[in-house]
C-alpha cells in the first residue's frame, strides 16, 4: 500500500539510510517481508512486520535475549515498533540451505554445529535461559495446531464432514499426550530451528558460526523440541544413519541422557509426540498456504511430511493416534492435496 510504501521510507531515511539498491530476500510463509538494501559500503536487511499480525517487540527481546547467552543473532540497527519495522545485520547469502545444496560434503559437519548450538543453549541454567515471564508452549497452543489439519487439510481432500465424535476423539487422544508433554522439564524452545533459518558465518569459530533467524515465536517448552524440528525437516530429506549420529551426540552431552534409561525414553517419547504433533499442524498449515493465502509453493513438501509423521506415528506411545488416523485419514487421502491443490489453484 502507498501509505505503508512511505512509511517504510520515512523509516529508512530517518535512520540515515537512502539505499541505492533494494532487493526482496526469500518468501516467508508469515506476514513479515524481507528487504536487502545496499546504501554505498553498507548493506542491512530490512524486516517489514505489520501490525497486529506481528510483533517486532518479540524479536528484539529475544535476539538480545539469545545473543546474551552467546548464541549469534542479527544486530538490531533501528526499530520501531508501532509500524513494525527493523533494520538489521545481514548474515549474508550462506543459509545452511544453500550451502547444503552447494557442498552436500559438509553435511554432518554443519548438522554437527547446530546440534552443537542447542547443547550450549540447554545447558545453560534455566534461570538464564528462559527470560523473564516468558509465554509456555502450553496444552491450549499446542491443541490448536493439531487443530489446523482438522480445519484446512481433511475440508480439503474430502467432501464428508468429520464426525463431531470422531472429532472429539482426535481431540481427547492428543490433549492425553500433550498432558504428558508439559509434565516433563521446560527449556526455551526456539520452534522454528531448521536449515531455513540458520546461516553459516565463514568468519566466526564455534557455536557462534551457526547464525540465527526467525526465532520470533520461541516459547517455554519441552526440551526434545528444537532436535526434533532440526532432525524432521518438513523441506530436506536426511539419512536415517545420520539422523542416529546427530542424536547420539546429543544425549552424550546431557548426564540423564547419556545412558539409556527413564530419562532416555521420556525424552524419546515426548520427541515422537511433538514430532507427530508439529508434522499434523504443517501439512495443514501448507494447505492453508494455498487456500488462504494464494501460495502454492509448500505443497511439494506435503508427500516428504506425511512420511515424517506416519514414522513419528510408529513410536508405541502413539498407537492411539495411528489408530485415529487410519480410521479417518486413511492412505487414499495422504495422496490427494499435491494434485487436487494444483487443479483447484
Amino acid at each position: 500500500m502507498p501509505e505503508r510504501k512511505n512509511a517504510i521510507n520515512a523509516f529508512l531515511a530517518d535512520n540515515g539510510w537512502q539505499p541505492e539498491h533494494r532487493s526482496v530476500l526469500a518468501d516467508d510463509a508469515s506476514f513479515r517481508r524481507y528487504e536487502r538494501l545496499v546504501d554505498g559500503n553498507r548493506v542491512a536487511v530490512f524486516m517489514d512486520a505489520p501490525p497486529p499480525q506481528e510483533d517486532t517487540s518479540l524479536f528484539i527481546r529475544i535476539a538480545e535475549h539469545l545473543l546474551s547467552l552467546g548464541l549469534s543473532t542479527p544486530e538490531i540497527y533501528a526499530q520501531n515498533t508501532e509500524q513494525g519495522f527493523l533494520l538489521l545485520e545481514d548474515f549474508g547469502d550462506d543459509t545452511y540451505t544453500r550451502v547444503l545444496n552447494q557442498s552436500p560434503a559438509q553435511e554432518q559437519a554443519l548438522y554437527e554445529l547446530a546440534v552443537d548450538t542447542l547443547i550450549h543453549l540447554h545447558k545453560c541454567p534455566v534461570e538464564q535461559q528462559i527470560p523473564k515471564d516468558w509465554p509456555a508452549y502450553d496444552l491450549k497452543m499446542l491443541l490448536g495446531e493439531v487443530r489446523i489439519f482438522t480445519d484446512w487439510y481433511l475440508p480439503h481432500v474430502s467432501s464428508e464432514l468429520l464426525a463431531p465424535d470422531a472429532l472429539i476423539a482426535y481431540e481427547t487422544i492428543w490433549e492425553e499426550l500433550f498432558d504428558y508433554v508439559q509434565s516433563q522439564s521446560k527449556c526455551l524452545v526456539l520452534r522454528d530451528f531448521h536449515v531455513d533459518n540458520m546461516i553459516f558465518l565463514d568468519g566466526k569459530s564455534g557455536i557462534k558460526a551457526c547464525g540465527l533467524l526467525d526465532f520470533q515465536d520461541a516459547l517455554v517448552g519441552a526440551q526434545a523440541y528444537d532436535l526434533m524440528s532440526l532432525l524432521e525437516d518438513a523441506r530436506r530429506d536426511m539419512d536415517d544413519d545420520l539422523i542416529e549420529i546427530l542424536k547420539a551426540r546429543y544425549y552424550a552431552a546431557f548426564d540423564d541422557l547419556a545412558e539409556p534409561g527413564a530419562a532416555r525414553h521420556a525424552f524419546d517419547a515426548i520427541y515422537a509426540i511433538l514430532g507427530a504433533g508439529r508434522h499434523t499442524k504443517v501439512i495443514g498449515i501448507f494447505v492453508r498456504l494455498l487456500v488462504r493465502d494464494g501460495k502454492p509453493n509448500y505443497l511439494i513438501h506435503i508427500p516428504r511430511v506425511w512420511r515424517l509423521l506416519e514414522r513419528s506415528l510408529r513410536h508405541p506411545i502413539m498407537a492411539s493416534v495411528r489408530d485415529w488416523f487410519d480410521a479417518f485419514v486413511p492412505p487414499p487421502l495422504r495422496d490427494l492435496p499435491l494434485t487436487k491443490a494444483h487443479e483447484d489453484a
